[in-house]
C-alpha cells in the first residue's frame, strides 16, 4: 500500500460527506426536520450515492464527523451564509431565488470555506463542483465554481 492511500481514503470520505451533507440539507429544506434527526437517519440508513448510476452503492464510507458538522453548521448559520451568497449573486440571480438544491450546495461550500481554513479552498471548491455535477447537467456546476471561487478570494483578502 502506498503512502498516499490513507490520504486518498480520507479525501474520498470527505467527498462523500460533502455529497451526503448536501442531500441532508436538501431534505431539511423540504421537510423542516431537525438536523439531528437527519444526521441520525443518514447514519442509520445511508442514502444511495447515485441510484441511477451506481445501484446499491451508499454513502456509508463518508466522514461522519464532517457530515454532521456541515449539516448542523449550515442549518445554524443559514442566514449569515445567505448574506455572503447574496453578496456574490448578480442582479439577475438573487440568493433567495436559487433552486433549493443549488442553494444547499453553495451554503455548504461557503460554510466550509469559512470554517475549514486547513483545507485548501481549491479542494473544497472542486468537491462542491463535483457535487453539483452529480445533480445538474446544465450550467449549475460552473455557477458553483464561479461563486465559491469569488467567495474564497473575498475571504482570503478580507
Amino acid at each position: 500500500m502506498s503512502k498516499n492511500a490513507p490520504a486518498a481514503n480520507e479525501n474520498s470520505a470527505r467527498r462523500l460527506a460533502r455529497l451526503a451533507a448536501v442531500q441532508g440539507l436538501y431534505r431539511i429544506a423540504l421537510t423542516q426536520h431537525e438536523p439531528a434527526d437527519i444526521i441520525r437517519d443518514f447514519h442509520d440508513h445511508p442514502p444511495s450515492l447515485a441510484p441511477e448510476k451506481n445501484p446499491g452503492e451508499t454513502l456509508s464510507g463518508m466522514d461522519a464527523e464532517l457530515f454532521g458538522e456541515i449539516v448542523t453548521g449550515v442549518t445554524q448559520q443559514s442566514a449569515a451564509l445567505d448574506e455572503i451568497l447574496t453578496g456574490v449573486c448578480s442582479e439577475k440571480i438573487s440568493a433567495d431565488r436559487l433552486e433549493i438544491l443549488l442553494r444547499a450546495i453553495l451554503r455548504a461550500g461557503i460554510y466550509e470555506l469559512r470554517h475549514h481554513a486547513e483545507i485548501p479552498a481549491a479542494v473544497v471548491i472542486n468537491d462542491y463542483v463535483d457535487v453539483a455535477h452529480a445533480f445538474f447537467d446544465g450550467k449549475e456546476p460552473g455557477l458553483v465554481n464561479a461563486m465559491l471561487d469569488k467567495i474564497a478570494k473575498n475571504h482570503q483578502s478580507g
